[in-house]
């Protein structure tokens, strides 16, 4: 199996000309069935397809693609990513050309059907004047109709439509046969623009690509695409421009933007020595920075890719949506042909022509398109406006899992707490002052690696002369020993302090205790702690109030420090001093607990935390702008660090799913009824237009209000 799957590659594919979402499902099917194919994928949102093929088999396949898609959809062109692609003359709602030609046709179209139906004409040349109408308006759909049938796809939107109109000529229906024909376009052109307006949207979400990077050689500065850009070489960003690859600012200083990536509106600064990202937006200052990453491998890149393939993993709802769609409309027209013949023929004085009427208009009400379209722009919009928040959900499965979610379960240091040691309490307890005990811990701890140290020497922040210090020497597990300006220092835990016979009282306070001794006396103590992240406290109650049954917390940290943190954040349960595969046995213990519906997130850091993280239902990474692990083992990758989001999470999956759920009931309600009313002889055409176009539209609008939300 491992060697089968090193030789499977994935190709994405463009799909321009892409406007209809049963041709989506048509393409990922067809190209499902080419030999040497293992998955086909279409997302209808970004017109992108992707293939995961045998690599001996890559150069068939992408020539048996292109074929694949020519023939199923003519006036779809597939092109390699990456493949400059021709604008020709595709069936597509987004050029203003073709939409000018289309407004143009329909007024032509209904000026005609106005003077025939109220001009005093008759007989062949009312027949004539609705005919020429009809095809202004509706011959390409017809024609399209006919291309399919011949190539042997039946049942689509443009044979139902073209059935169905024909039929109302057929049954001397002239008016009715092109203004249903009117409608429909109308509708379909209001339609296209609906999906790419919410294409547009989400793409303008993601609009952090940037374009170009300005490569200093010597003092000479070149353009250079960011792909082209190799680790170590200095890059310069001006203001107002996008930072092309991430490193490390090596001079300037300036405001940067970060919303594009955190959803946050509040600049950060940035200096020499400081990180900087792919995707911010540098306001106010001149830049130049050390790339330390490749842009395959830069922050901007991974996201869009997560962005961009988020929709290859569908939710339950969009597959079930698919299988349905596939299986309804062959039942549909099959009912429909019963619907023309029977009733004639069993039913005394019933008529053909009645019956085959009622027939065309159950036809027309039968399209699934309002299903097909609005179902995975819905879960795409949710996955964009979470994007939007700073939240990068993989896949709209994941999007609709965290609706279940009834266990939420924290890693403790870099999630609820912010995994920065800083000095919180200073505590002299002999005739020397405060900032003494801090001064005489800094030189003591100079030359120390430790965490604990460098967060000694920061809050001391001032400058450290070398020279007092004399006789330095670390002990192992217990502290320092130092002479600092002809005064015998001793900085370390309480073994260090017994080890030199020093009285002292412990402190009852939470966190790491450095003890200080100056000449045998003892001095004083410095807690330095981790502090709790802001929305911590406010996060774990929101979970509860959104009827989340359990909040767990799991680190390896000290009991003491655990069960603290745990009281003040109010999280039911509490395990501490784990290692890694201990956490994997409690996520386990839970598992077995709850209610097999149920799901389980966990949130860690995603270092330490990656086999959890693939054990949980849904695996959340904190911190993921600064951890690789992060992005690559979690299902979601909250771009803030703010366990906040995890309620904004829940909260747009809640909605997503009430607006995706409000499509489905609203599409097949509205079409049940109009159905009936078809079959009954009570609704015409007209309604039977309005049941599949004006449907389609509603849910279209329906499913762009996720995009919207604003979920703080």
């Amino acid at each position: 199996m491992e060697a089968l799957q090193k030789k499977m590659i994935k190709k994405e594919f463009t799909l321009e000309g892409l406007d209809c979402a049963n041709c989506a499902l048509k393409i990922e099917k067809g190209v499902k069935d080419i030999s040497g194919v293992r998955s086909s994928t279409v997302n209808f949102a970004t017109r992108t397809l992707s293939v995961e093929v045998d690599e001996q088999q890559l150069e068939r396949v992408i020539t048996d693609t292109k074929a694949t898609v020519k023939k199923l959809e003519p006036h779809v062109q597939a092109k390699e990513k990456g493949e400059q692609v021709h604008h020709g003359h595709e069936h597509n709602h987004d050029h203003s050309g073709l939409n000018q030609k289309i407004v143009i046709r329909l007024c032509i179209g209904a000026i005609l059907t106005a003077i025939g139906m109220f001009a005093p004409l008759s007989g062949i040349y009312q027949l004539g004047i609705f005919l020429i109408a009809y095809l202004i308006v509706g011959g390409d759909i017809v024609l399209r109709a006919v291309k399919n049938i011949i190539r042997g796809q039946v049942f689509d939107e443009h044979f139902l439509m073209a059935i169905a109109t024909i039929g109302a000529f057929a049954v001397k229906q002239y008016p009715e046969g092109v203004a249903v024909m009117l409608f429909y376009q109308v509708g379909e052109l209001f339609q296209g623009l609906a999906v790419n307006r919410s294409r547009k949207s989400i793409s303008a979400l993601m609009n952090i690509r940037p374009d170009y990077a300005n490569v200093k050689t010597g003092s000479i500065l070149t353009k250079k695409s960011p792909e082209d850009v190799q680790i170590g070489e200095i890059i310069v960003i001006k203001p107002g421009e996008k930072v092309p690859l991430d490193g490390v600012v090596v001079e300037g200083s300036s405001m940067v933007d970060t919303s594009a990536l955190t959803g946050e509106s509040i600049p950060r600064g940035v200096r020499a020595g400081s990180e900087i990202l792919s995707g911010f937006m540098n306001q106010n200052g001149l830049l130049t920075v050390k790339v330390t990453k490749l842009f395959g491998e830069s922050t901007v890149s991974k996201i869009l890719d997560l962005v961009e393939n988020a929709s290859s993993r569908k939710a339950p709802t969009e597959n079930f949506i698919t299988k349905f769609a596939r299986y309804y409309t062959p039942v549909v027209v099959i009912v429909a042909l019963a619907l023309a013949l029977i009733p004639p023929l069993l039913i005394s004085g019933a008529t053909f022509s009645d019956w085959i009427y009622r027939a065309l208009v159950f036809l027309v009400i039968s399209c699934p398109c309002a299903l097909v379209v609005s179902i995975p722009l819905g879960f795409f919009g949710g996955i964009g406006a979470a994007s939007k928040s700073g939240i990068l959900v993989k896949g709209s499965n994941y999007l609709e899992a965290l609706n279940d979610v009834k266990y939420v379960v924290f890693d403790k240091t870099g999630t609820l707490t912010k995994g920065v040691f800083q000095v919180t309490k200073i505590q002299a307890v002999s005739n020397i002052s405060d900032k003494d005990v801090l001064k005489y811990a800094a030189y003591a701890e100079l030359h120390s690696n430790h965490p604990i140290a460098e967060s000694i020497r920061e809050a001391f922040k001032e400058a450290i002369d070398e020279q007092l210090i004399t006789k330095y020497e670390e002990i192992s597990g217990y502290g320092i020993k130092a002479n600092i300006a002809g005064k015998e220092v001793l900085a370390g835990n309480s073994k260090l302090m017994k080890q030199h016979d020093i009285s002292f009282v412990e402190p009852g306070e939470i966190g790491t205790i450095v003890h200080l001794a100056i000449d045998n006396l003892y001095a004083g103590y410095i807690i330095i702690s981790d502090e709790v992240k802001d929305d911590a406290e406010s996060a774990i109650q929101s979970l509860k109030k959104l009827g989340i049954k359990r909040t767990v917390m799991l680190t390896g940290d000290a009991r003491n420090v655990g069960k603290l943190i745990g009281q003040r954040l109010t999280i039911d349960e509490v395990h501490t001093e784990l290692l890694p595969h201990n956490k994997v046995e409690e996520i386990e213990k839970l598992d077995q607990q709850k209610h097999p519906k149920e799901k389980i997130i966990f949130v860690g850091d995603g270092i330490n935390d990656t086999p959890v993280l693939a054990r949980a239902d849904v695996g959340i990474a904190m911190g993921g702008l600064g951890s690789d692990a992060a992005i690559e083992a979690a299902d979601i990758v909250i771009m803030t660090d703010e366990p906040s989001k995890i309620v904004t999470a829940i909260k747009l999956a809640k909605r997503t799913r009430k607006i995706v759920w409000q499509n489905i009931i609203f599409a097949l309600g509205i079409k049940a009824i109009f159905l009936l009313l078809g079959a009954f002889g009570i609704a015409t055409m007209w309604e039977a237009v309005f049941s599949d176009v004006g449907v389609t539209l509603l849910a279209v609008l329906n499913a762009m209000r996720v995009l919207r939300v604003e979920m703080g």
